[in-house]
Parts: C-alpha cells; structure tokens; sequence
C-alpha cells in the first residue's frame, strides 16, 4: 500500500481560518510530551512560557519589542511568498540592514551631528536590505537560479561581513578589545514610548507597515498582481502582469522591510553593532507569516505569539532551567504543524494499492 497526495476540489473555508489555532494545540501538546521526558511538569512548564509572561507589565512590553522585527519582517516576506517567490534570507537583509544603517553611527560618532542622523540610519538600513534582497531576485530572474538556495546562502555572507566589521575596522578602540562598535551617540538612538521601558518608537513604525500592506493588498492594482501571479501565472500573463519584475519588487520590498528593522534592533535595543544582532528573526519570521495566514492583521498576531515563547523561554530558563534552545525546538514543531496542516486543508491522503499480480500456470 501507498499513501499518496490527492488535491481536494474545494477546501473548507473554517478549517483554512482554523488551521493555526490546530497547530498551535499540536504543538502545546508535542511540547507536553517533551517536558514530561525532561522531567518537567508540563502544566508548570506551559505556565511559565505561556502565562507568566501576561501578567508583568514589563514583559508585555518586552513582548512587544520582540514582536516589531518579527512583524515588520513576516509582513515582507508575505509578499513574497504570496507572489509564488520564496524569500528564506530575510535574516541576512536584517543583518545588512543593521549594518548600513550603522555605518553613518559609525562614522558620526563623536561629531555633534544633528537630529537627522537616525532618519538617515533608518533609510539607509530599508536600502541596505533592499539591495541585498536584489542579489537572488536579479539570479532567479537573469539566471534561473534557485531563490531560495541562493537568498539562504547570502545569510551566512551577510553574517560574516558583519563579524568581520565588528572584530576588524569598526571595533571600538577603547572597548576593552570586545567585537563591538562604540555606543551610538544620543541622535542615533531610537527614542522609547515609555520612559524607563524598551518599548521604542519602533513598534509604531511596525504598526504602520500592517496598516500599509493591508491597504495595499486589500485596495490597490499591485495588491491584486501579487495575488493573481501567486495564485494563477498563466492568467496573471495574460492579463499583463510580468512575473519577473513582480519577483524582483517584492524580494525589494521584503528585503527593505528585513533591513529597517534590522536598523531599528540595533537603534532601539542594543545601540550599537556586535556579533550575533538577531536571534534568528529572519527565520522565526517564516512561521510568523505562515502563522498569520499571509494576511498582515493574522501576521501582528503570530507576531506577537512567537514574541511571547521569547519571552516565555527566557523565563522557563531560569525558573525550570531548561536550554534557552529548547525555544527554537518550540518554533520549529510549531512551522511544522503549521505546514502540515495548511496541506492537509488542499489535499487529502488517499491509500494506493499495488494492482494484483495474476501469475500464469505452466
């Protein structure tokens, strides 16, 4: 017998709304499971992730600080994914953003220079990512080559050049030989909501970028081409829409958006360049986008979902003293459930059996 994939005539419209919610109890559950085999109460544990987190008001802003990048990101990468492009080097357009952005911190730093500073940073590091983004964009549509190999390979060279610039020629003199740039001056800092807190100006700007993305693929002729090419290029073709260009503008768009918030990391919370910025945003983002169902509104929560097992692995790490890891194994199962789950919505699994062999008598 053989299981094969066989295409659904129509899909079920609650399940398809459901469908995150059933990933999320699998993985509830899985991670149960997973607890009990470390000796952990799973109760307790869940608690501490999913819980505890809600009721200090410092962690819901931290929560909020670790949804910006999140957002802004999955929210480009939808774009692409819903265009049929597959954007997997966001965290190297996040890196390179982080980098532009900070070279100008770099290289005013010191120099009494004006407000402007951090408007220029923040521009430079949506070019920065944006440019970067380019690179498998200009491959897959000049040379055919593979989006996804090449936009992940890129990650590891963004990386480098960012440990490089940070042990090398952007390493702060009097920083006690650390891989770190001097502390951004005041004027390349992101100014906070609140004072005292890290919630920054920042989750302002990743509000505005859901607001923008759902009014451009809810009301707008570029909105309608992204869909259309995703769903059905052949009709997409016919209506005039090119196929290469919309990869090339939305790998730009995905990447601007990974590199501004890349810049605004650096700005708002360690206010200054070093070794390992992201925690794999770039990639926790993937399960943010899915998550949320492509849609920007669906993508602020996973945003603020995945946030919350940051948030609740910090504090299962001291309180249960479990691997900080144990956070991406999370992330990982959930992507997972998510993916299965979104293919059992288009197809069903249907047994194949081997045709009888009838064997002739001699």
């Amino acid at each position: 017998m053989q299981l094969v994939l066989e295409r659904r005539a129509e899909r079920s419209a609650i399940i398809a709304i459901t469908s995150p919610l059933i990933a999320i109890a699998l993985t509830l559950v899985t991670m149960s499971v997973l607890f009990a085999m470390l000796g952990k109460n799973p109760i307790a544990a869940l608690n501490v992730y999913f819980v505890e987190p809600l009721t200090d008001s410092y962690s819901l802003q931290e929560i909020a600080v670790k949804a910006t990048p999140l957002v802004m990101i999955a929210i480009g990468l939808s774009l692409c994914y819903l265009a049929n492009v597959w954007n997997i080097g966001a965290e190297g357009q996040f890196i390179m953003g982080a980098v532009c952005g900070s070279w100008l911190a770099v290289v005013t730093n010191g120099t009494g220079a004006g407000p402007w500073v951090l408007p220029a940073m923040l521009v430079m590091g949506a070019l920065g990512g944006a440019l970067y983004a380019m690179i498998p964009a200009l491959c897959k549509v000049k040379f055919g080559a593979n989006e996804i190999l090449t936009s992940l390979m890129l990650v590891y060279v963004a990386d480098l050049l960012l440990d490089y610039l940070v042990r090398g020629p952007w390493r702060d003199p009097k920083g006690f030989n650390f891989p770190t740039t001097a502390e951004f001056d005041s004027v390349a800092s992101m100014p906070t909501l609140i004072e005292g807190s890290r919630l920054h100006f920042g989750a302002i700007i990743a509000l505005l970028v859901v607001i923008g993305a759902t009014i451009v693929l809810g009301r707008t002729l570029k909105g309608f081409e992204i869909k259309l090419v995703g769903a059905a290029p052949r009709a997409a073709r016919f209506a005039g829409f090119d196929d290469k260009t919309l990869t090339i503008v939305t790998f730009m768009i995905s990447g601007a958006l990974a590199g501004l918030a890349g810049i605004i990391e650096v700005t708002a919370t360690v206010n200054h360049l070093q070794p390992n910025i992201s925690p794999g945003y770039g990639f926790t983002a993937i399960i943010v986008a899915f998550l949320g169902r492509l849609n920007p509104v669906g993508i602020l929560i996973g945003g603020l979902f995945l946030a919350l097992t940051f948030i609740g692995g910090e504090g299962a790490q001291i309180s249960l003293k479990v691997p900080l890891d144990l956070t991406k194994v999370f992330q990982g199962i959930l992507l997972f459930y998510v993916l299965a789950c979104d293919t059992l919505i288009l197809y069903r699994i249907r047994p194949l059996f081997a045709p009888k062999v009838v064997h002739g008598v001699h």
